[in-house]
């Protein structure tokens, strides 16, 4: 089978979708199919083709993201015809996919994370232009009529059926966790101070206008305490803002920051932390949550969308999305009064079987 990925990011860009993509292209690749990833080269030091564990790479150089939505179509087309099935995801590199497959007379699949809707409008970091912008773009997508649609959770599914996507279209495939490299022996943490940890990408729909505030009333009530922040320094706007955030609340000298951790690095990191705190606004699954869960590591989550579906565990739901239920949660995890549920299982083999069930539908195999 030949499968085109075309995909706004790819590794070794960090987030749930780099993440699940390369997972799902390189065991596709193992199993013997011809797999083609064309993605925006974000980084000048990437190499513009390379073959990765068995998964060929083409990165097309545009310095706007935006710029791989309209100008990326020619070259889709070019290396699209030989492929039996293309698959892409939500947002900006649905546009040219879609229109690459009705030229090509190819199926089309696209996996969304998230379906925000009127959200837009309550996030922070962007003007009412762009959140006006996102919104429209986003209605736009899901208007198209993409062959398949595939949601990584119920709660995306839901979002997905809510906002005019025939329920027959949509089929829920959860994403999946690689746990033979996850350290599953119980976290432990090596210091006595209280320690809170930060993980996950620079979204704006993270909830870190939030956090930051929290952490320093915490921090200032209880001064034995360390908030680690992980996380890449892109996008660079988002970092700035983040940063002028931490000054402006004066927390510089309480937070510790972390940026491009190996991975034992990253499990020395988060073995050592209390707690992992997960205040988003919104998540379509939350590779963080699910991970920390297979680790022991207790979760302070906002309980919001998916959220609800992947934490397991030690856990502590926010009332609310405020600065005051954060610090509360804060206050309830240093007296860990967490509460309990059984640990969730989402392996990689299965999220890897149910996609290549549908591929071979869609290609007659």
């Amino acid at each position: 089978m030949k499968i085109l990925f075309v995909l706004e990011y790819y590794y070794p860009n960090v987030g749930g979708v780099e993440k699940l993509f390369k997972s799902l292209a390189e065991a596709l690749a193992k199993n013997g199919d011809e797999i083609l990833v064309i993605t925006n080269r974000f980084d000048r030091s990437l190499k513009k083709e390379e073959i990765i564990n068995g998964v060929k790479i083409k990165r097309l150089h545009f310095y706007n993201r935006f710029f791989f939505t309209f100008l990326s179509l020619p070259r889709i087309l070019c290396h699209g015809r030989k492929y039996d099935i293309i698959h892409t995801t939500s947002y900006n590199a649905a546009l040219p996919a879609f229109f690459a497959s009705r030229l090509l007379g190819k199926k089309v699949i696209i996996t969304f994370h998230e379906v925000w809707g009127k959200l837009w409008f309550k996030l922070p970091f962007i003007n009412l232009i762009q959140k006006s912008l996102y919104y429209l773009f986003e209605l736009f997508i899901l208007k198209l009529h993409f062959d398949k649609y595939m949601a990584v959770s119920d709660s995306t599914k839901e979002s997905l059926i809510n906002h005019g996507v025939s329920p027959s279209k949509v089929i829920r495939i959860y994403n999946g966790i690689e746990y033979q490299i996850v350290n599953n022996d119980m976290a432990i943490p090596t210091n006595d101070k209280f320690t809170f940890t930060y993980l996950g990408r620079l979204g704006i729909s993270k909830g870190l206008e939030l956090l930051i505030p929290a952490a320093k009333a915490f921090i200032s009530r209880n001064p034995n305490s360390t908030f680690k922040f992980i996380s890449p320094k892109t996008p660079i706007n988002i970092y700035r803002k983040i940063n002028n955030l931490i000054k402006k609340h004066d927390l510089q000298n309480d937070v510790v920051f972390f940026h491009e951790l190996s991975q034992n690095e990253l499990h020395k990191e988060l073995r050592s932390s209390h707690c992992i705190v997960i205040p988003s606004h919104s998540e379509g699954f939350c590779f963080v949550a699910a991970e920390a869960a297979s680790m022991k590591i207790p979760i302070i989550s906002s309980g919001k969308t998916a959220l609800v579906e992947v934490v397991s565990g030690e856990y502590i739901v926010l009332e609310d999305l405020s600065k005051k239920s954060i610090f509360d949660a804060l206050v309830k995890a240093k007296n860990s009064k967490f509460e309990f549920i059984p640990l969730k299982m989402f392996p990689l083999e299965e999220c890897i079987n149910e996609y290549q069930k549908l591929y071979k539908e869609f290609a007659n195999i």
